[in-house]
Formats: structure tokens, sequence, C-alpha cells
């Protein structure tokens, strides 16, 4: 006979995929819906984006995706560009700062809005993102996140990184180590409420809301 024990884990775990596939209708059903009502915006964003400063209008780059004990998955996410074309190329991988002048005139409006985000509802359909989960982190900065912040590695260990999340609409953009460090208790805290489909569905709602009045105030960065 099942102890206890055995059998509070096995409900979590049926409580656990339960959760994840709730996720994934969602994703599938809200990003397609999002992408078929921002479907007007697009000729407006790229003409900017082109008017703006020369170079194209995506932006890819590798990010670091699901993380399971065997294997960690890395994908190219897709954005509008928001800054200027080879913006790293003599620095490398650095942070965006405040006022910062590799970033286009249009690309600060695109960030305020978080509408440079529009074409990561892509990743989203294809299975390498979610709407709502932790901010995909690059791997030029990955390992020394792991060396210099505790259970970074923790905050994606079986949950797909988002377009927005607990830690984006409390926070924005990250400029620092410091961001990073003060981020990663809101991404573990999503963690633990997506144990179970309706702590996750309401944490999920609050985040949509809070999205939509950063979107609308323009308090992204």
């Amino acid at each position: 006979m099942a102890t206890l024990k055995e059998m509070t884990f096995l409900q979590d775990k049926i409580n656990r995929s339960a959760t994840l596939k709730m996720k994934r209708v969602m994703d599938v059903v809200l990003s397609s819906l999002l992408l078929i009502l921002t479907l007007p915006l697009l000729p407006f964003i790229i003409t900017a984006i082109k008017v703006s400063s020369p170079g194209p209008v995506f932006f890819t780059q590798m990010r670091i995706g699901l993380c399971m004990p065997l294997k960690t998955h890395i994908f190219m996410m897709v954005k509008f560009r928001t800054m200027v074309v080879d913006a790293e190329k003599k620095s490398g991988a650095v942070w965006a700062s405040k006022n910062d002048q590799r970033i286009t005139p249009i690309g600060v409006f695109l960030r305020k809005t978080r509408l440079d985000e529009l074409p990561q509802l892509l990743n989203v359909l294809v299975g390498d993102m979610s709407l709502i989960g932790p901010r995909p982190e690059r791997p030029g900065f990955y390992q020394k996140l792991e060396q210099e912040i505790p259970y970074f590695a923790e905050r994606t260990y079986g949950i797909l990184p988002g377009v927005t999340g607990l830690a984006q609409v409390h926070q924005g953009y990250d400029t620092c180590i410091d961001d990073v460090r003060s981020k990663l208790g809101f991404d573990l805290s999503y963690a633990l409420a997506i144990q179970s489909p309706l702590s996750c569905l309401r944490m999920d709602m609050n985040i949509i809301w809070r999205t939509i009045v950063v979107m609308v105030t323009g308090r992204g960065q």
C-alpha cells in the first residue's frame, strides 16, 4: 500500500501535468488570437523601424529555454529590432542601460509598450516559449548568473520561459546582475504557483492584466 508521502507526490505530479497541459492550450489559443488582433499594427511598426534606422525589421537571439534533468533546450527568440545594427559588435554581450544610446527612437516606444515582443508569439506557437513564465536568458550571461546567484538555474526547471511573467511586470528589462537577483524571487514564486491548475490560472490572469496595464501606460523599460 502506498504511503501518504508517495500519494502526495503522485497527486502533485498529476496536478503539475494537468497545469502544464492547461498552459499549453492557453498559449496556443491566446497567442493565435493576439496575432490576429495585432495584425493591423504590423505595417505601422515595420515601417517605423525601417524609417528609424537602417537594418532588418526583426532581431533574433539565442536564448535558454526549458531545462530538464538531462537536457537544456536552446532556441532562437525573435523580436522587433529596437537597437542599431551590430549594437554589441565591439562591446560583446552587455545589458541594456537607462537612456541606452544603442536603442533607436522607435525602439524606445516599442520597449515601453512591449510591442517589440509581439513576434515572440511565434515562439509560443511552436512551443519554445509560453505566454507567461520566467524571462528567457542569454547563454552569454547564463554561466555567470549561475555562479553569482544561488538557485538561478531552478527558475526554468520544467517551466517554459515566457513572453511576460511575474518578474517582468514588476521590474521590466534587466540592466545589471542585481536586477536579475531581485527577479529570482518572483520566478521561484511563479514556479510554486503552477503546482495546481487553479492557482496557476489565477496567477496567469493577474499577470496578463498587469501586462496590459504596462503596455497601455507605457511603463515598460
